[in-house]
């Protein structure tokens, strides 16, 4: 029998995160031939999270909490989580309802039939216009940094296979981006139809700033491109400022009553002036995360592990 670990990061899902477990739990007893476990990481949710999720894992052990000290974001969440698991397989999925735990078969045999990860894809996404604006933008970027294949879609709720996830938990560094820490353990990823459902409360935890936050780790953790751009615009800035001093010259030879115009020679300095402060911005980028890498700042800090077998180890010591 196969062990199919379920990892969710959580984050103002006190209303919410009950019926997932729930949901997940009928599920597995329709699928006999799996047993499953469930890990679930409180990324310090300012709500009554927590309190849920302790009780969940008191009341049954196949569930385990964790508690973080502070908010480190979703995919640290994740690393976290994926640490825990013990299973063959591993399912990733969300807190909110809206990636449906009940077609979590349909993820595994993808697996089954030989892929080594498979992603979830929706027909029509149930998320709010900036965040389906969010995973658009995502997307191009884990395409254009990335290398990830036109076709494939990447989602939140996935499934992967123990030694990709074994892979992936070897990376320490402080900006974990779990997108880019699949794409290079393997190739061999598949889509699977999935329905998303609307969100039955709250809204989603990611703001723009978030948002930022992720896209610059995936920028600067799993790929050079961005200064290798940096390059090639900075070769065609001095092209075409070599350029343009040949026809200044050339104007004034042939054209010697000419005044050549302050506007374009500010114009001028102000674009090749904002190119150098966003390339040595960029470079400054990398360098700082460089630094703390270096420094051994932990991709998280876990405040709390909750399990019944170690509840039930205490009351047993105690009596």
């Amino acid at each position: 029998m196969k062990l199919v670990s379920f990892v969710i990061p959580c984050y103002r899902s006190e209303q919410t995160i009950t019926g997932v477990v729930e949901e997940i739990r009928e599920k597995m007893k329709a699928l006999p031939e799996y047993d499953h476990e469930i890990i679930l990481v409180n990324d310090c949710s300012p709500d009554g999270t927590f309190s849920v999720l302790k009780e969940l894992a008191l009341s049954d052990g196949r569930i385990t909490a964790l508690d973080f000290a502070r908010n480190f974001g979703q995919h640290s969440a994740l690393m976290a989580g994926l640490r825990q698991t013990k299973g063959d397989i591993v399912i990733c999925l969300d807190d909110d309802g809206q990636t449906p735990a009940d077609q979590a078969d349909r993820l595994l045999k993808a697996l089954e039939d030989g892929a080594d990860v498979a992603y979830a894809r929706y027909a029509n996404k149930k998320h709010s216009a900036f965040r389906n604006f969010g995973s658009r933008v995502n997307e191009s970027m884990a395409r254009f940094m990335l290398n990830k294949p036109k076709s494939l879609t990447v989602s939140s709720y996935f499934a992967a296979k123990r030694y990709i996830v074994n892979d992936m938990i070897r990376y320490e560094n402080s900006y974990p981006y779990v997108i880019g820490l699949v794409l290079r353990a393997t190739n061999n990823i598949v889509n699977v139809d999935i329905d998303h459902r609307s969100r039955v409360s709250g809204s989603s935890g990611y703001t723009m700033k978030k948002l930022l936050g992720l896209w610059m780790n995936g920028f600067t953790s799993f790929s050079v491109k961005p200064l290798r751009l940096a390059t090639v615009m900075g070769v065609i800035s001095a092209l075409a400022g070599f350029i343009y001093g040949i026809v200044i010259i050339i104007q004034h030879f042939v054209l010697p009553d000419r005044v050549i115009g302050f506007a374009s020679t500010m114009a001028a300095l102000v674009f090749f002036g904002g190119m150098i402060m966003i390339m040595l911005g960029l470079i400054g980028e990398y360098v700082g995360r460089i630094y703390i890498s270096l420094n051994n700042s932990p991709q998280y800090v876990i405040k709390e592990i909750v399990r019944k077998e170690d509840a039930d180890g205490k009351e047993t010591d105690k009596g």
